[in-house]
């Protein structure tokens, strides 16, 4: 690559969600940031709005790697000054830079959508118990009812669905997730959720992975409605899905963009 700008002295953002192709993604964020950093640009801020390799950030086996770690060594490495992201997998992924990290949450973006639609006889399902503070906070906002999925997990990219701690009989309810990869969980819960009598069942998550055998799921599921944000692209399986809604979170990271330029506080942007 090459920049066909001045840079020197600037203060630079690169925008690149390392999303799938994350391999190819990943690396020509660290080309472009290496090349700003050797054309002498002040600060470098990474906002990536969906952080690859996210949900590798701990061994769940011997001899595994972390590679959460490891991406955020070569971020750094490469000349990022500073890391802007959307809803990390986990909060504890910021302490594995040694550079300040800001982690913007979509909620503002996804109430606005949700109070849109009607509120009442609401509740807000957290699809397995690391869920349960997001949904507790979420559903706080809208006056909305919780419960909990009590689930199983067989093996990676599988669940078993368990039980359903709360009411949902008679209720519309809102599955709220971080992220919907092969959509398994959300479909499962879906299954459950309908046995229990709920009428009407939507899922809402910031980033829509979406792989294999996801939208042909989620076609064939009782879910009524999957509101993501484009914090990653649709692949062209996934856009012609009419149950998808695609919500922008330009205007978050704008904000949080103009905020960090003008080195003001951006922790009102934290809800």
């Amino acid at each position: 690559m090459e920049i066909n700008e001045n840079v020197r002295g600037m203060d630079v953002f690169i925008i690149q969600s390392t999303c799938p192709p994350v391999n190819n993604n990943c690396m020509e964020l660290l080309i472009m940031m290496d090349a700003m950093k050797r054309a002498s640009a002040d600060r470098i801020t990474a906002v990536i709005p969906y952080y690859g390799y996210a949900r590798q950030d701990r061994k769940v086996a011997p001899r595994a790697p972390i590679t959460s770690k490891l991406v955020a060594d070569l971020i750094t490495t490469a000349g990022a000054n500073r890391v802007l992201s959307v809803d990390l997998h986990a909060g504890q992924i910021q302490g594995f830079f040694n550079i300040p990290v800001d982690n913007l949450f979509a909620t503002p973006v996804l109430l606005e959508y949700i109070r849109t639609k009607p509120l009442e006889n609401l509740v807000i399902v957290s699809p397995d118990t690391g869920g349960v503070e997001r949904a507790r906070a979420f559903g706080r906002r809208l006056g909305a009812n919780l419960a909990i999925i009590d689930k199983r997990r067989e093996g990676p990219n599988e669940s078993e669905v368990m039980n359903i701690i709360g009411d949902v009989k008679g209720r519309r309810v809102i599955i709220l997730d971080d992220m919907i990869d092969t959509a398994g969980t959300v479909v499962n819960a879906a299954v459950a959720l309908q046995d229990a009598g709920a009428l009407d069942i939507s899922v809402c998550a910031t980033h829509g992975v979406l792989s294999g055998p996801a939208i042909e799921r989620i076609e064939n599921s009782h879910i009524k409605e999957l509101i993501i944000t484009d914090t990653i692209p649709l692949h062209d399986g996934a856009a012609g899905c009419k149950k998808i809604v695609v919500l922008s979170v330009a205007g978050l990271l704008s904000e949080a963009v103009r905020r960090i330029y003008y080195n003001d506080s951006i922790s009102s942007l934290f809800v």
